[in-house]
């Protein structure tokens, strides 16, 4: 069954209906367009052109809308870039450049699903940690693989990662 008669059922039966995220973003670059906000515009539409080049990458043609994954590894993949712009940029002394990537960031980190704080993140590696029986450097790759898996996209790999050095390399107590 193809999705758009899935959505025709779906409006005879008045299910309400969530829109994809792909389709979200296209919502917003028109709204954006109509209320003449040049920067979210310009953001949405070069996030929209990334999803299409990973949709041809990946073969999915046929597809009119890829997965919201899949949509969510580019939406990673382009704040990666944004934030290390932002520190090249920062280095360089070119403030005005580091300000509008700032700006780009925000609008994508809206397409983003929520993270988890540090707290929280701690609190797993900590459960993980134990039930592996990690303690040292030797099995922080067993350790950030397991962490990473249970917290699937729900925080930043360089937050985890980040505790996780802290955690293995201070004294037990």
């Amino acid at each position: 069954m193809t999705r758009e008669k899935i959505f025709f059922f779906l409006r005879v039966l008045r299910v309400p209906y969530v829109m994809i995220l792909h389709e979200q973003i296209e919502a917003d670059l028109r709204s954006a367009l109509k209320s003449g906000e040049k920067e979210k515009a310009g953001v949405l539409r070069f996030l929209i052109s990334a999803i299409k080049n990973f949709q041809i990458e990946k073969k999915a043609q046929g597809e009119k809308y890829l997965p919201d994954e899949d949509i969510i590894s580019v939406l990673k993949r382009q704040t990666r870039q944004r934030k290390d712009s932002i520190g090249q940029y920062e280095k360089g002394g070119r403030t005005e450049l580091a300000e509008k990537e700032k700006k780009e960031l925000a609008v994508l980190e809206n397409y983003l699903p929520a993270q988890m704080g540090e707290n929280e993140v701690r609190k797993i590696i900590e459960a993980k940690a134990g039930e592996l029986g990690v303690s040292d450097k030797s099995g922080f790759g067993k350790l950030m693989g397991a962490v990473m898996k249970a917290l699937q996209d729900k925080a930043d790999g360089s937050l985890v990662k980040k505790i996780i050095d802290e955690k293995l390399s201070s004294p037990q107590s």
